[in-house]
């Protein structure tokens, strides 16, 4: 195989991203130099925190230039190796982007062990979305036996792990998913106490209903008309994970919500813990995780999902998708066979 393809950012979205923001490029498979290796991408993952990325803002890391190729996470094998550390036939874990084929000095690669799972599970339960919920919800969330944990998004890659953690923990879980299919998933399969459609219009009501004792640990990745349901609910003493706010990623202009001064009050008098937090920030928890959460995968106390679109041409939609909530599980892409 000659050639390679990459997907580049091509405009910065304004509102919602558009096919015209992204740009499919050919360029020639390059060649490793002293010390490098010649990566071949096999799954790349799609993740929310990728729409902040297009933009210019401030923000925790560099956008992406124009021209740049788009920020991801894959699993690639090693095609071609002048470094000694890294074999051809190794699965690699790398933050090599929406392409193809990618050179690397070796630095940031991680090795994947094939036998703690299917390989594209370290870009998901096993990786940094498993990880965003194990440490969130653990180590700021912190549930007691017999709380109730919320979270949003729950048949989603993060979601669907805070709430099977949670159950593990002791505590009730109540999952928050946009639709019947996904709110019967979220209890029928993965063992939440209950779930609400985010999309009824008595979403408010029926969270109410379905936390009879208030929450004590609302797991946050969502924000907007969910938060809003949520927060008069929050218990004395409740914890909120910041983990995203996938409803504001498309905003054009930032606004504080008419009940900010509420929300203070509420903050002060219910003594109530928010923490806003980047999975990096516990990068020494990474051993744990990966004991636990390979562990509790294998004995089935947590199940996972991923929904694949196929060829790299695919991502660009299938990120698009996964912004209004079209995914049903971790969102992938197939970019190429696993053994070439």
């Amino acid at each position: 195989m000659s050639q390679a393809k990459r997907i580049v950012l091509a405009a910065r979205p304004v509102g919602e991203p558009k096919p015209s923001d992204f740009r499919i490029e050919e360029f020639a498979v390059p060649t490793p130099g002293q010390g490098e290796v010649l990566l071949r991408t096999i799954w790349l993952s799609l993740d929310p925190y990728m729409r902040g990325r297009m933009s210019d803002g401030p923000s925790y890391a560099a956008p992406v230039p124009i021209g740049g190729v788009m920020e991801g996470e894959a699993v690639s094998e090693v095609a071609a190796s002048n470094n000694p550390d890294f074999a051809v036939g190794d699965i690699v874990r790398a933050r090599t982007g929406w392409q193809s084929h990618a050179i690397s000095n070796g630095k940031g690669l991680t090795k994947v062990d094939p036998k703690l799972g299917p390989i594209s599970t370290s870009i998901g339960v096993l990786g940094m979305p498993g990880m965003t919920a194990y440490t969130g919800l653990l180590d700021i969330g912190k549930p007691q036996e017999g709380e109730t944990v919320v979270v949003a998004g729950a048949s989603g890659a993060v979601g669907s792990a805070v709430g099977q953690i949670a159950k593990i923990k002791g505590a009730r879980a109540v999952g928050i998913a946009g639709g019947k299919d996904k709110c019967d998933y979220v209890v029928k399969e993965l063992g939440f106490d209950a779930c609400i459609d985010h999309r009824d219009p008595d979403l408010a009501a029926k969270l109410k209903d379905a936390c009879p004792k208030g929450i004590d640990v609302y797991f946050e990745n969502v924000g907007g008309a969910v938060f809003e349901a949520v927060f008069p609910l929050l218990n004395p003493f409740a914890r909120v994970p910041v983990c995203g706010l996938i409803a504001h990623y498309n905003d054009t202009e930032a606004k504080p919500p008419k009940w900010a001064g509420a929300m203070m009050r509420a903050t002060l008098t219910k003594r109530l813990t928010f923490r806003g937090f980047i999975v990096s920030d516990f990068a020494a928890r990474h051993g744990d995780f990966l004991r636990d959460m390979s562990g509790w995968v294998r004995d089935g106390k947590v199940k996972y999902k991923e929904f694949v679109t196929e060829g790299l041409e695919s991502a660009p939609g299938a990120f698009m998708g996964l912004l209004k909530g079209a995914n049903f599980g971790k969102q992938l892409v197939r970019v190429g066979p696993d053994k070439a």
